[in-house]
């Protein structure tokens, strides 16, 4: 794994339950064995330890990596990914924030984020959101009946636009399989975010996060539901068999 020579050079690494980071020359290999209950977590990250205030990553900056799983991405459990985040339970940090990352992100099922509408909760997208934009803080109060009203095909459709927004939700599905390794790259940007897989463009969003993040790159066995009518669901799933994702040709530079 080859590591920027700013944010990259302090990665730390958390092993929960049955998660397991293994590297071999540059491969990390973020591993989940079976399991029938309990969290379990692999993971590298910048952040780990540090306030907020501190995390390291901000734009304008590039990630790039080679990545590939175990099974496609429709046979995968929990959630999976690499990008950047605030980490908004942050062990020790104080209280909850609202969530801002831009990252490609895996969720098998059962888990179902719907934050863009015509794009699947579930599966290998590219995304970004920033719930912390002002128009989400105005309109967060009108949240209950927002949900109800979601609730009817029509004004979903004429509604979740502006909610979508609010949030800076961008998302696109990644059609590439999973199991085969490709070359991956963010570009966060301070006026958009650019994903890439190999030479394609996936996904470019206008909506940019504020503020400092930090890098993650994991594996676990959590699932979340969310969805704009108001459905939430968090849990753990169980592993009846190994799944692992693998990295290598780490680079992270400034831009």
């Amino acid at each position: 794994m080859t590591k920027g020579e700013d944010e990259g050079r302090s990665f730390r690494t958390v092993q929960i339950g049955s998660g397991r980071v293994v590297r071999s020359g540059e491969e990390t290999r973020f591993v989940l064995d079976p399991t029938n209950g309990g969290y379990s977590n692999a993971q590298i990250d910048n952040y780990t330890g540090l306030r907020r205030s501190q995390f390291p990553c901000e734009a304008p900056i590039r990630l790039s990596l080679r990545a590939w799983a175990s099974h496609e991405a429709a046979a995968l459990r929990g959630t999976w990914g690499f990008g950047f985040w605030n980490q908004p339970y942050l062990p020790g940090g104080g209280l909850p924030r609202l969530p801002r990352y831009v990252w490609f992100f895996g969720g098998g099922s059962p888990h179902h984020m719907a934050f863009v509408r015509g794009v699947p909760g579930d599966g290998w997208k590219a995304s970004t959101a920033d719930f912390t934009r002002p128009g989400f803080v105005l309109l967060a109060p009108g949240a209950p009946l927002g949900f109800l009203l979601m609730r009817v095909p029509g004004l979903y459709r004429r509604l979740w636009g502006i909610a979508q927004t609010a949030i800076g939700a961008a998302e696109a599905v990644i059609p590439q399989d999973l199991r085969q390794p490709q070359g991956y790259t963010l570009e966060w940007l301070r006026d958009r975010v650019c994903f890439y897989v190999g030479k394609e463009l996936i996904l470019e969003s206008p909506f940019t996060p504020r503020g400092k993040l930090g890098l993650v790159i994991w594996m676990d066995n959590q699932y979340a539901i969310i969805t704009p009518q108001g459905k939430f669901g968090f849990g753990l799933v169980s592993m009846a068999e190994k799944q692992w994702l693998a990295v290598d040709e780490l680079q992270l530079e400034r831009l």
